[in-house]
């Protein structure tokens, strides 16, 4: 069947040369596009279509779902200091409350007390448990994170990204998706 696709339907599942997501949280999707343009540039093999086909004058194909590098790329072992990533972290939890609506982050030694802005100094923190907190040390608030901050690895955060998948899950991506994940006995 050949359709007319939008740029953002069908994305391929982008893996690594040793069958592993580039990354789990967000998920390494690229456009059927850009998974295309890669397969014409030798940087890739398919390993799942789906049943729509793009056409040129000159040829037809079915669009990639599943895609895997060539080359090895090596991941980084330690990830950016984003906010999206100490909420990952944090496993989208305010650290105080354990609620994930209306996240923020705090320090947790303040700035005005030499607090600084690191991976061992940040948390999540709902907005309510910020202003509550304010710029107070956690002993004068009574106010201490579930968790100690740390800087996590790149494994720490697809481990927690796992916890949140993607709203869109094709079919054939699943044999691809936690496969490296430790069995229950």
């Amino acid at each position: 069947m050949t359709i007319a696709v939008s740029p953002d339907a069908l994305p391929a599942l982008v893996l690594n040369a040793d069958y592993r997501p580039l990354s789990y949280y967000p998920l390494s999707l690229w456009s059927w596009q850009d998974a295309i343009k890669a397969v014409f540039l030798d940087r890739v093999n398919i390993l799942a279509e789906y049943e729509h086909r793009v056409s040129s004058p000159s040829m037809s194909m079915a669009l990639p779902s599943v895609v895997c590098l060539k080359t090895y790329v090596k991941p980084s072992r330690y990830p950016a200091f984003t906010r999206f990533n100490v909420f990952l972290r944090d496993r989208f939890q305010c650290q105080y409350c354990g609620t994930d609506a209306d996240l923020t982050f705090d320090h947790v030694i303040p700035r005005r007390y030499g607090g600084e802005t690191t991976w061992e100094n940040i948390v999540a923190a709902c907005s309510s448990c910020n202003l509550k907190k304010g710029g107070k040390m956690p002993k004068e608030a009574r106010m201490y994170p579930s968790q100690k901050p740390y800087h996590p690895t790149v494994h720490d955060l697809h481990n927690n990204g796992r916890k949140f998948p993607p709203n869109y899950l094709h079919e054939s991506w699943m044999d691809y998706l936690y496969w490296d994940v430790e069995l229950e006995p």
